[in-house]
């Protein structure tokens, strides 16, 4: 379902920094084969374990990143507007390694994998700005382990 009309989407797509530098065709060709989709508080737009078709760009909201663990569902992380998220499990071919749950009300563009890959495939700055946001992830991570690990060192 489209939201707003293409012209709309295009200079929506052209303030986000990953998009930011593509050519006016190419804006016009993601937000053509994109779709918006509109989550309320509390909707999952993918389960851990469920396998990748698409990347998803945050338009307005927030995303929480949830992992399963032993002792229930555990919000890792915040995802905020422009924030690329599922592109890991498209790049790598592997299942969702996260729930994904809409925290408000949330709109996505929605691209799919083949659209995903064709594009960072063909644009170097959009490859740029997704390894940016990979190495973001990345180190987040492991802080978060390294103070995990802390909180457990102490407990013992």
């Amino acid at each position: 379902m489209r939201f707003l009309d293409l012209s709309q989407e295009t200079d929506q797509l052209r303030n986000i920094p990953m998009f930011a530098k593509l050519d006016l065709s190419k804006l016009k060709l993601l937000a053509f084969t994109s779709e918006m989709v509109n989550y309320a508080d509390g909707d999952t737009i993918f389960a851990q374990g469920d396998s990748a078709d698409s990347a998803y760009v945050i338009m307005q909201g927030t995303v929480d990143v949830i992992a399963e663990t032993e002792s229930g569902p555990l919000v890792v992380a915040a995802l905020q507007q422009n924030q690329l998220f599922g592109e890991m499990a498209l790049l790598n071919n592997v299942p969702r390694v996260a729930t994904m749950k809409a925290n408000g009300n949330l709109l996505v563009m929605k691209i799919t994998g083949d659209m995903f890959l064709k594009l960072i495939s063909e644009n170097s700055d959009v490859s740029l700005d997704v390894m940016r946001q990979l190495s973001s992830k990345l180190a987040k991570s492991h802080q978060q382990a390294s103070e995990l690990q802390l909180q457990l060192n102490d407990k013992k």
